[in-house]
């Protein structure tokens, strides 16, 4: 049977509410325990390996960033991290716990190349993962059982896949129908977008310089309507600047704007906004990227509203870019079978959610990420990933 993966070419999805499901999250949750095993040992690995994959919901670290956080060169957190992969998977192996057969009904070994890339591909992009694709698709293979050295080439497909369309600034390494005009996107997604009263402040002239900002992860694309090269992270980033060029409703836009200073759970952190554009009629607004799967995640909620504050006190509104034609609004209008909501809520009345309890109510429930994502959002519980923890209390 032809799964809708195969059928997107590359895995660039026109909605990424196609490419989610808890199939994914059972791969990311088994990481997540793998990790956590690993951390017993030594706590910094589980740490960068969290960051690195992304594994807590949130967008992976670049090494040039883990670096600075651990004050290591760039080539040095590379070994430390292949370091603790590697005995991560031995260990795997020696104990067989956990299990994983979720990789390797995922990823079989008898696949051909080309079916794995274009499905690890797929995931890449539905969950903003572009930084850290080669690595997590290495992982992923090793622990579907994929020898060694046959891991290393098909994840290095992945990343030639992607260095491909960073470096001709392209959404779409394949198909054509993705070079089409998308400048009509941008209407809809206006009418998305939480507007404050008041003249607006002026965009900044230039990017703001970040610690990894020359970072050979980042791609960079030709935007006529600035006139010079725009860098972006992922394809789902470079899908929104694309918009932002070819819209008559935009007169200029700025990747990385700011750099917002907010805390979690009582760290301090600092969030870079994707996008600030000045519109036609003169308002300004600013955009997030967050893909849809990832939107009700505790991290990014926090890191979110942060944004949104920051940019109604410049009186610009505020608009998140999610990847499907669902957004925040939506989904919390979703619709779920009363009887699903109400049995998850009564369970989280009596305490936190932990991921085989959760799994197993998926399986009696039949719900998908997108009920979950609006049940989270329309009751403000607590998503946690990298591991999975769901509490009704956002303080809790």
């Amino acid at each position: 049977m032809t799964s809708r993966m195969d059928a997107v070419g590359d895995g660039l999805l026109d909605d990424l509410r196609d490419g989610l499901s808890f199939g994914l999250e059972d791969v990311d949750e088994t990481i997540a325990a793998m990790v956590a095993a690993q951390a017993e040992e030594r706590p910094r690995d589980g740490e960068l390996i969290t960051l690195r994959l992304g594994l807590d919901g949130e967008r992976p670290e670049t090494l040039m960033l883990l670096g600075v956080r651990y004050e290591l060169s760039r080539d040095r957190v590379r070994q430390v991290y292949t370091r603790a992969i590697g005995q991560m998977i031995r260990r795997v192996r020696a104990t067989g716990v956990p299990g994983t057969g979720v990789f390797a009904d995922r990823y079989p070994v008898g696949w051909g190349d080309e079916r794995l890339v274009r499905t690890l591909l797929a995931e890449t992009y539905a969950t903003d993962a572009d930084i850290a694709a080669q690595d997590l698709a290495y992982l992923k293979l090793r622990l579907a059982g994929h020898a060694l050295m046959d891991a290393k080439r098909i994840a290095g497909f992945v990343f030639q896949r992607i260095a491909g369309w960073q470096q001709r600034g392209r959404w779409h390494p394949a198909e054509p129908r993705q070079l089409e005009s998308v400048s009509g996107q941008l209407v809809p997604l206006l009418r998305r977008a939480d507007w404050p009263t008041g003249a607006p402040a002026a965009l900044p002239a230039t990017p703001i310089a970040t610690l990894d900002a020359d970072d050979d992860a980042r791609g960079a694309m030709f935007t006529e309507k600035l006139g010079r090269e725009a860098s972006f992270d992922t394809a789902l980033e470079a899908r929104l600047l694309r918009v932002l060029d070819q819209s008559e409703q935009v007169e200029a836009f700025v990747e990385r704007p700011a750099a917002i200073d907010y805390r979690l759970d009582g760290a301090r952190r600092t969030h870079h906004p994707t996008v600030a554009a000045r519109l036609a009629d003169g308002r300004a607004l600013l955009i997030d990227v967050v893909p849809l799967g990832r939107l009700a995640v505790h991290g990014n909620r926090v890191k979110l509203a942060a944004a949104r504050d920051w940019a109604h006190e410049r009186g610009w509104g505020w608009l998140v870019f999610t990847g499907s034609k669902l957004d925040e609004s939506d989904l919390l209008r979703h619709g779920v079978d009363a009887r699903h909501e109400n049995m998850l809520r009564n369970r989280l009345a009596a305490g936190p959610l932990d991921w085989p309890e959760f799994r197993r109510y998926v399986d009696d429930t039949g719900i998908d990420v997108v009920d979950l994502t609006a049940m989270t959002l329309r009751h403000g519980w607590r998503w946690e990933r990298g591991p999975f923890r769901l509490t009704r209390d956002l303080a809790a």
